[in-house]
């Protein structure tokens, strides 16, 4: 197999410090090509830290790169460009007011012979990569108007668009629906065939098992394990990647749910051009009961939750909390009557970069905490620091910006946030969004110990085993409608089968 698959690049004794932590210690790293070579570790193991050296974002404190022999010095992004390396960031770098086609090709326009850009190939280029990944997306679309699953699409075709000789996917499925990761699958195929060397990195492990072909297991800087995908299993990556076997998040004891804590009749959010993005939606959740939305991208999922918090002005419908109207208006007025919203995108919609972690999860519960015009600077910080304990979130000092702790980490702030309000109704879009297992796991075990204190969770998710291991009822949504409500326990392909808006599904009343 290794013949087959030839070392196309390694590093050797690769560290990197930054102030105050040591990401990388001495790491030997081989990429073999033809082949997926996937990288896996909890948050903060130092997997996007070792792409960057490769990408040339950042540069190695100590370390050598070799390329087919000879050892390649990367100052920037620019050269390893130029050494065929192409990379596809977790955290999305595209410009939300140009276009498409624009951030496809955005610092390696096409041009007539160098003079001016031509937009016209630059537009048909972009076209044939959108219908290569099956996207009906127009590439003079605003990058802005779309939807965070379908900017990563975008970001993948961005890479594609280089023709790189390596290419690294970091977290290229965490906002693909299940159709969008089998057309991610197809061109990985492809790009393998044609001798490609592709890093693969994500917190997905069935998926990484179907799509490597070579594992490498980083802890805390160093690597763990390093070998062929044959013989591997989930066991073996967990054990690898925590030292432990698998953390169980689904159910442990069947719950008593209250009475009915929020209720939405008759949701509509007209779109643009005609129809609506969500059509007519009703739905209600229980005091202690865990709710899962379940659909593809576009469903209308996330728009449903923005209408719950206010932030379509244009939406029309009816809400209840606790039995009472919901009839505020703005986002402060539905966070004091007990609604919390985790935001799908935690880099822009959850967090302040340059605040402190502190500052980030006191931010939107700051009135329990002032007595007329003070702040009680100590009573904040020691409610920080409780949730910073109980989230498990891995912080040197709580007065660091957010921006210093791993994505995994920042989502846990992003929930502590919220769950400071003291809300009685939660709603979290893909709340397991980039975050590693053992973070998932913390994180689905509070939102259990949550429901079991009373609170009533509506939860967005794209991941079929996150929705049937979590959710005490299923509530499946396509092109903006319910089509379909399930108890817990229900099949996969039940559920599978709601998304396709012309299925016939049966409709099961709610408990």
């Amino acid at each position: 197999m290794t013949e087959a698959h030839p070392i196309g690049l390694s590093i050797r004794g690769g560290v990197k410090v930054y102030p105050g932590t040591r990401a990388l210690k001495g790491v030997d790293f081989d990429l073999r090509m033809g082949a997926v070579n996937v990288l896996v570790g909890e948050n903060g193991a130092g997997k996007s830290t070792l792409m960057k050296l490769i990408a040339g974002v950042e540069e190695m404190t100590e370390g050598v790169i070799t390329m087919n022999g000879r050892e390649m010095h990367f100052r920037d992004k620019a050269d390893a460009v130029a050494a065929g390396i192409g990379i596809v960031f977790q955290e999305l770098n595209l410009f939300p007011n140009l276009s498409v086609a624009e951030n496809i090709f955005i610092g390696h326009e096409r041009t007539r012979a160098g003079i001016d850009i031509d937009t016209d190939t630059q537009r048909e280029e972009a076209r044939k990569l959108m219908e290569r990944l099956e996207q009906p997306i127009d590439p003079d679309t605003i990058l802005g108007t779309l939807r965070i699953g379908q900017q990563q699409i975008v970001e993948i075709a961005k890479a594609l668009a280089l023709e790189a000789k390596i290419l690294i996917l970091d977290e290229p499925t965490s906002a693909l629906s299940a159709a969008e990761v089998e057309v991610l699958f197809r061109v990985i195929d492809e790009l393998k065939a044609q001798g490609v060397g592709i890093v693969y990195i994500s917190h997905r492990l069935e998926e990484l098992i179907r799509v490597g072909d070579y594992i490498t297991v980083l802890r805390d800087g160093t690597i763990t394990g390093a070998r062929s995908m044959e013989g591997v299993d989930i066991p073996w990556i967990v054990q690898a990647m925590i030292g432990s076997s698998s953390k169980e998040y689904g159910r442990t004891e069947v719950t008593e749910f209250g009475p009915e804590i929020f209720r939405a009749e008759d949701i509509t959010l007209p779109r643009t051009g005609g129809g609506y993005t969500v059509d007519h939606v009703s739905l209600s959740i229980r005091a202690g009961e865990i709710v899962g939305l379940y659909g593809l991208m576009g469903a209308g999922r996330s728009e449903f939750l923005e209408c719950v918090m206010a932030q379509h002005p244009h939406s029309t419908g009816k809400f209840w909390v606790e039995g009472k109207p919901l009839v505020e208006r703005d986002v402060p007025g539905r966070i004091a009557r007990g609604i919390a919203l985790i935001p799908e995108d935690r880099k822009r919609d959850g967090l302040i970069q340059i605040m402190a972690i502190r500052e980030n999860l006191t931010l939107s519960s700051l009135p329990a905490f002032t007595k007329l015009f003070h702040l009680n600077l100590k009573q904040e910080a020691e409610r920080a620091r409780d949730f910073i304990k109980r989230l498990t979130i891995k912080v040197a000092s709580p007065e660091n910006p957010v921006s210093s702790l791993s994505g995994g980490n920042q989502q846990k702030v992003v929930i502590g946030k919220a769950l400071m309000t003291g809300p009685k109704v939660l709603l979290m879009d893909e709340p397991s969004r980039g975050i590693d297992i053992g973070a998932k796991a913390e994180v689905f075990r509070t939102m259990r110990r949550l429901a079991a204190e009373g609170l009533g969770i509506l939860f967005v998710t794209s991941d079929l085993d996150e929705v049937l291991a979590l959710s005490d009822r299923i509530i499946v949504m396509a092109q903006g409608r319910v089509t379909g409500e399930f108890p817990a326990g229900t099949d996969a392909a039940q559920v599978i089968s709601a998304t396709t808006p012309n299925a016939q599904v049966p409709k099961e009343a709610a408990e």
